[in-house]
């Protein structure tokens, strides 16, 4: 059974998914609520960033503050720290002194100069084809218990559950739009085709022979070729080309 600080976090967030408009503005709001919720744990004011990764889709990089999100920035261009460390091997990482540690020292020194001296990198489960992390700064080394990882990596498991429902909802979304935008192509070539035959007097798969070398000649996709007649057609641009066999 969940505690109900538990239950309280899982509303809070649900509610958050469905305020948020996309992914990205979900993956912010996320990294507030866990600066703010993971915070007294720790003892001390923490940051907050998180990194997400889809299959065939850049890497997608949020924070609590503009400070947090330069520093996950940084550590993903550098290509090591503990959250690339976190989300490659699936496992929570702990920098508790970034004075005493030689594993990343030009992400250190970033730390160093921006008055951060410890930092947690937490996966979040997500399943197949998506990967996530927390990266939690505190400005003090040490500040990371046994205790308090625990509390951390119990919110880092709500909060997967949550931002792995938020982006099935964005894949969603984008497999509807790109549907609806094969639509609008199909319609727009099919006219074009109309358009086609009727200067042309010939049949449909002529029609579209005639559209398709026009698209490779001129190097454009189908579909803007088609646009391009269509509306040259209509009187809205001045029409280019009679489209002949």
């Amino acid at each position: 059974m969940t505690s109900p600080s538990d239950e309280s976090a899982v509303s809070e967030l649900q509610d958050l998914i469905t305020e948020s408009g996309t992914v990205s503005e979900f993956l912010n709001e996320l990294a507030l609520f866990a600066a703010r919720t993971i915070s007294p744990a720790i003892g001390h004011p923490v940051e907050c960033a998180v990194a997400l990764r889809r299959r065939r889709r850049t890497i997608t990089i949020a924070g609590s503050s503009e400070e947090a999100r330069a520093l996950d920035q940084i550590e993903q261009a550098l290509g090591a720290g503990p959250c690339m460390l976190a989300l490659e091997t699936n496992t929570t990482v702990l920098l508790n002194d970034v004075n005493g540690d030689p594993r990343w020292p030009d992400f250190q020194r970033e730390l160093t100069a921006r008055g951060y001296h410890a930092v947690l990198g937490i996966p979040l489960e997500l399943g197949k084809d998506s990967w996530a992390a927390l990266d939690l700064f505190a400005p003090a080394a040490g500040a990371f218990t046994p205790a308090s990882i625990a509390i951390a990596e119990d919110f880092a498991r709500i909060a997967g559950d949550a931002l792995r429902l938020a982006v099935r909802i964005g894949t969603a979304q984008l497999l509807a739009e790109d549907l609806k935008a094969a639509m609008i192509s199909r319609s727009t070539i099919d006219l074009a085709c109309g358009a086609i035959m009727a200067q042309n007097r010939c049949s449909q798969e002529a029609a579209f022979a005639i559209l398709t070398r026009a698209s490779n000649s001129r190097n454009k996709k189908l579909h803007l070729v088609a646009e391009e007649l269509l509306l040259g057609l209509s009187g809205n641009v001045p029409p280019g080309a009679r489209f002949e066999a």
